[in-house]
């Protein structure tokens, strides 16, 4: 199959997963989604003889914000879950069961966020594989936290925006984040169940 013949629109996929839990899915409650990459910057030093030298500075955090319209405080049981109703259980304790009850706390629980877009209309699922017949465009971010869920209703409506950030490297070094694709050519993999041990 060729590639895909103009740009990404109307439809995207996202799945949240907790270390340990299952693929969450958001899309149907999410109604935009914007990825900021942290910069790979760097400043600059002036010399005595006019010259200038570079200092490359740390890669910046990298930031998902999205705009959504749950209709639930969070999602139940969402460690075993498979498609989202809330954030608040984001970013603090998961309640299990309906009714349901969730306070701030101190908890700050490692999540993955996948995002994917792909011309394989039946495909529900962000971390799932895409065969060569198809094409895909994937962005993959692990152990990040969410850090703010923020409910709004100054339009008449109930809308969150809701913000996930991540460490481009974990502390050994190893990438946090990733983005991946395929052309109609090569299949594209299934993501590895989130795990302490396996981001991808």
């Amino acid at each position: 199959m060729a590639q895909l013949d103009g740009a990404w629109s109307e439809t995207a996929l996202v799945a949240i997963s907790g270390q340990s839990g299952t693929d969450v899915k958001f899309a149907c409650i999410t109604e935009t989604m914007d990825v900021d990459i942290g910069d790979k910057d760097f400043d600059v030093i002036a010399t005595l003889c006019g010259g200038r030298l570079v200092k490359f500075t740390p890669q910046d955090v990298t930031t998902i914000t999205f705009e959504a319209y749950p209709v639930e405080a969070g999602t139940e049981g969402f460690t075993s879950a498979t498609t989202g109703t809330g954030f608040f259980d984001l970013m603090n304790t998961v309640d299990a069961s309906q009714p349901l009850s969730i306070s701030v706390d101190r908890t700050r629980t490692k999540m993955r966020v996948a995002i994917m877009w792909t011309d394989k209309a039946a495909e529900t699922d962000a971390t799932a594989e895409i065969t060569s017949t198809n094409s895909a465009l994937r962005i993959v971010a692990a152990d990040g936290y969410f850090t703010s869920v923020k409910p709004s209703f100054t339009d008449g409506v109930l809308k969150f925006t809701v913000i996930f950030k991540i460490p481009p490297f974990d502390k050994t070094g190893a990438a946090n984040v990733k983005i991946e694709s395929t052309a109609g050519a090569d299949t594209l993999p299934a993501l590895a169940s989130y795990t302490s041990s396996a981001k991808w």
